[in-house]
């Protein structure tokens, strides 16, 4: 596991920053690694993770002295347990339009995180071809996916009366703990047992849903391919994901899988082929139109003498840059086709052409001598 960092170098601020200017800086650093101002980008989503953890020890006095005097060793651990901060969702919008105090007040007012149960993540693959990519194609997908059950609108109760505050946790979704260790009194806070961290507990469960607040449903979506777009490309649709009695439903992932092509190969944006020819078209040369994604066609200038393996180069033919204009370029392989089977007409015309094109025997020796001192130099 890699080692933590710095809570104040995580924030850019000295020990002794203020209040104020621990909250400039870590307004700052949100806004710029959220994920939603990120999407796919581990490196910000970790960042973001990281200022989080850094604002919620260092704006609490107790948690920031207790932070000084031991650093990430302290008494007890992180604050917010092994996982850190990730527990908390912040939603961008909160942090633009002055929602930030509210936020944070249950976090760092009472000393206890108030959590907003989240249901689970969803993922499908879709195969889409190398056209759709450089066409920037709408998909549609169908799938049966969790929505809010319509009979107890989502809360997984018979009636309004049947949803009640956990008296274990009194509404908190959290127990705290206390036991001493050493000198010091460890403060330990969990998930109510009884309610699972909702604060609410049912009483008689709906019956088409046994209480879950969701059921199954066929749902269709359309959303755009962005051009240049990679294998393995994830699209997000929010709260598209889990539905989960009084809580928050989780996002739906699309994952983009780019169906083989017929002769390409891809490399970002660059494209590669492998196009074989006959001896005839080696030595004279040739021109081959084939059909090409952006549906105008690949028009391949093969010069006389070409030889097998060398490349041609095709500039700007290549898929959309996702990051930057134009497009990628296009490289040719040329490779010899030999028949597998010749019939008499055709041995006939080789060996005719044997005294012209052949390598006598005796030649060979120095045929290979040439070819290694071309490959030295």
């Amino acid at each position: 596991m890699a080692e933590k960092r710095d809570y104040y170098e995580v924030l850019g601020v000295g020990k002794d920053a203020s209040d104020s200017e621990l909250k400039k800086a870590f307004r700052s650093l949100a806004r710029k690694y959220h994920p939603d101002k990120n999407p796919d980008d581990s490196d910000a989503e970790h960042m973001f993770k990281e200022v989080q953890e850094a604002y919620a020890v260092l704006s609490n006095p107790d948690q920031r002295r207790q932070y000084d005097m031991f650093g990430h060793d302290s008494p007890g651990g992180s604050p917010f347990g092994p996982g850190g901060f990730e527990g908390v969702n912040i939603n961008l919008d909160d942090l633009f339009s002055g929602g930030f105090e509210s936020i944070f007040s249950g976090i760092f007012g009472g000393g206890r995180a108030s959590r907003v149960r989240r249901g689970s993540d969803v993922l499908l693959r879709h195969q889409i071809t190398l056209e759709q990519i450089y066409e920037e194609a709408e998909i549609e997908i169908s799938a049966d996916l969790s929505v809010a059950c319509e009979t107890c609108d989502g809360t997984g109760a018979k009636s309004k009366d049947d949803v009640q505050t956990c008296s274990t946790c009194g509404g908190e979704g959290r127990i705290v703990q206390q036991a001493r260790v050493g000198p010091f009194v460890q403060q330990m806070v969990s998930d109510c047992p009884d309610c699972h961290g909702q604060g609410k507990t049912i009483r008689n469960p709906c019956s088409d849903c046994s209480g879950t607040g969701s059921t199954k449903r066929e749902q269709t979506m359309r959303m755009k391919i962005p051009q240049g777009a990679e294998d393995g490309l994830r699209l997000r649709q929010r709260g598209k994901g889990e539905h989960i009695a009084n809580g928050q439903p989780g996002d739906l992932y699309i994952q983009i899988e780019v169906e083989p092509h017929a002769w390409f190969e891809r490399d970002g944006p660059d494209l590669i082929m492998a196009l074989p020819l006959g001896y005839p078209e080696m030595m004279l040369g040739t021109r081959v139109e084939l059909p090409h994604i952006d549906g105008k066609s690949l028009v391949i200038d093969v010069p006389p003498g070409a030889k097998p393996s060398e490349t041609l180069l095709i500039r700007g033919r290549g898929m959309p840059n996702r990051r930057g204009r134009g497009r990628g370029d296009v490289t040719v392989l040329l490779k010899l086709h030999v028949p597998e089977k010749f019939d008499k007409s055709m041995r006939s015309t080789l060996e005719e052409m044997l005294p012209s094109f052949g390598l006598p025997p005796e030649a060979v020796e120095d045929a290979v001598r040439r070819e290694a001192e071309d490959r030295r130099n």
